[in-house]
């Protein structure tokens, strides 16, 4: 999947600076995992949805692969609630998906 340039993203940039020191990245650079129209794994967040529908998106960024956790309060708006660099199994999950895809 990967959104079109419309889509907003929004992010808290309190939160994207504490999530950099927390894992590495800031909020507007795991975004550009959604307009860079590279296909990226999408999955729901059926552990975290209690409250509001939450998604996961794994793929590739300028600086390796990262791993998102999003949700979409409103059509075209993305929330960036958390991003981090993908574990080794994420890696390989996403790697045989996209093999899969080929």
């Amino acid at each position: 999947m990967a959104y079109n340039r419309r889509v907003r993203i929004l992010s808290d940039e309190a939160k994207s600076r504490a999530n950099e020191r927390k894992h590495g990245t800031t909020f507007e650079k795991a975004a550009a995992l959604f307009m860079s129209g590279v296909d990226y794994l999408e999955t729901f967040d059926d552990a975290h949805s209690d409250l509001e529908d939450r998604f996961l998106a794994t793929g590739p960024i300028a600086r390796g692969l990262v791993l998102i956790v999003w949700t979409e309060p409103e059509d075209d708006r993305i929330r960036i609630v958390s991003a981090r660099w993908a574990t080794k199994r994420e890696r390989i999950v996403y790697e045989s998906k996209v093999r899969d895809l080929s």
